[in-house]
């Protein structure tokens, strides 16, 4: 429910205003100068932490700059109530607002604290995409760390889990790990997490909003004693307090300890990483390389790996799994198909490679190497896409969870195809059947798809693509290439023209 006061204003009520200018003075000292002039988007929950950070951020860079998200989870009776608390908040304060609606989805081993808080963010960060925002502020204060660091050390988490909430973080990516076509990364597109208020206590945000007459909100939920952050908010730590007053800042540096430790465990992860990295791929480690790593020294391969799952996106899993990953990693023998499932992912091996690729659903059979269906009978199949290329930049073929670029290029690149050519019939994307052949090279030999494979060491699994047929001429492969069996029909003179490629999607 809300607390009932007047609407609220951008001057303080009192003329010492003395936690006024503390929240300022962090939120200034936080904010870096990059974003300055860029909209910075606030999650808005419509409680105390979010309403003063709002509050604050709009009188720091003006109400023009900020833009308010808050996620409806329905997981209250009165969800939709703080919704058009939120949006009238906003309104009140000048601010652009936006809102989303999730719907949680229970997981195996995971809580519903977890699952709405991954379902926040995944929505928050969307929202900031949409919006153009490359900045979230968080409303964490220094009660949450506090709380954060004890409950991370009743759990026996490591040092990157004491060293809890940092004030400035950049948002959590898959990477896309295919180990043949890792997908490019562009740090513009990257949004970032800001927790300026983190040395802040919740108190001193209480007084702010009382100073500007604030209206916040109240979560029923924040009381309930079933849920272990709310059971040591409001039964450990006062009596904590009683006896350490600078608790709040004591964990605190702790966690600053712990943090100024991970980075110097990441620096020594990012060397041993450029001693097992398998080139050209940056996010395949070679198989036998972590081997001699853990021979020499089994705590720094647990940090490589560790650190690893954290550079792509992925949980940690726990000592014991973790463990249990780097042991069958190292004891399998080298012919061994070796599968480890872990948060929707599989690690792979595969001719000493491994690497993370995420668990997919096939939306058809894979198709058989040595399979005889005809090919005509294929492309009568109403069902296969097709499409009448006019100059698109790329085709979604989800069926095969990929998608299939169009890439301008110069008139002497070997791999470049005449626009023109495309023009000629539909392309058409069909599933192998086996059997078919094509020339990777402009002199070389006519070979079958499944010798070409094996040769470019592309992994079964990931052989299940489609074939991309030129009217009924086979025109390119994923991981393969161009078929060079059409360089007739290639004009040496045209001058525009495209190189095809394949995206794998996550």
């Amino acid at each position: 429910m809300a607390n009932s006061r007047k609407p609220p204003r951008l001057a303080p009520s009192s003329g010492k205003a003395t936690q006024a200018k503390s929240v300022a003075e962090a939120l200034h000292a936080a904010l870096p100068p990059l974003y300055a002039k860029q909209t910075l988007a606030v999650a808005f929950s419509g409680g105390l932490d979010s309403t003063v950070l709002l509050h604050a951020a709009i009188a720091l860079v003006g109400a023009e700059h900020c833009i308010a998200l808050h996620i409806h989870h329905g997981l209250s009776p009165h969800a939709d109530a703080w919704l058009g608390h939120c949006q009238a908040c906003a309104a009140q304060l000048g601010v652009r607002f936006a809102a989303r609606r999730v719907t949680l989805e229970m997981k195996s081993g995971f809580g519903l604290e977890a699952t709405a808080r991954d379902a926040r963010y995944a929505a928050l960060n969307e929202l900031c995409q949409a919006q153009s925002a490359k900045l979230l502020l968080l409303g964490h204060h220094a009660d949450d760390q506090a709380e954060t660091v004890l409950l991370q050390l009743l759990r026996g988490t490591g040092v990157a889990g004491l060293a809890a909430m940092p004030v400035l973080k950049k948002a959590k990516k898959i990477v896309q790990t295919e180990p043949l076509a890792p997908a490019p990364s562009s740090a513009s597109n990257e949004l970032s997490y800001l927790r300026p208020l983190l040395s802040i206590p919740r108190q001193a945000l209480q007084t702010y909003a009382m100073e500007y007459n604030l209206r916040w909100l109240e979560d029923e939920s924040n009381t309930d004693l079933r849920y272990t952050r709310n059971a040591l908010r409001h039964t450990l730590l006062p009596q904590i307090g009683a006896y350490f007053p600078a608790y709040r800042a004591t964990l605190a540096r702790a966690a600053q300890h712990a943090a100024d430790a991970q980075t110097l465990l990441d620096e020594l992860a990012k060397l041993d990483l450029q001693r097992v990295a398998a080139p050209p791929n940056a996010f395949a480690l070679s198989r036998s390389a972590l081997i001699m790593l853990n021979t020499e020294q089994t705590l720094r391969a647990v940090n490589l790996i560790r650190y690893w799952l954290r550079t792509l996106g992925l949980p940690a899993p726990s000592n014991a799994r973790l463990e249990n990953i780097l042991k069958q990693l190292c004891t399998a023998r080298a012919d061994a198909t070796l599968q480890l499932d872990h948060a929707g992912h599989r690690l792979r091996v595969y001719r000493d490679k491994i690497w993370w690729d995420r668990v997919k659903l096939p939306h058809h059979p894979p198709c058989a190497e040595g399979a005889t269906t005809p090919h005509a009978a294929l492309l009568a199949d109403a069902s296969e896409p097709s499409l009448r290329w006019s100059g698109p930049s790329a085709w979604d073929l989800p069926q095969w969870h990929g998608t299939l670029l169009f890439t301008a290029t110069h008139n002497a690149d070997p791999a470049g195809v005449p626009t023109s050519l495309l023009q000629l019939a539909p392309l058409r994307a069909t599933p192998r059947q086996g059997g078919e052949r094509m020339r990777k090279a402009p002199q070389g030999p006519q070979r079958t798809l499944k010798n070409l494979f094996q040769e470019a060491g592309i992994p079964a699994w990931l052989r299940n693509t489609p074939c991309i047929y030129l009217g009924d001429r086979l025109l390119f492969v994923p991981y393969l290439g161009l078929n060079y069996e059409l360089a007739q029909l290639i004009d040496p003179t045209a001058t525009e023209r495209v190189r095809l490629e394949w995206r794998a999607s996550e």
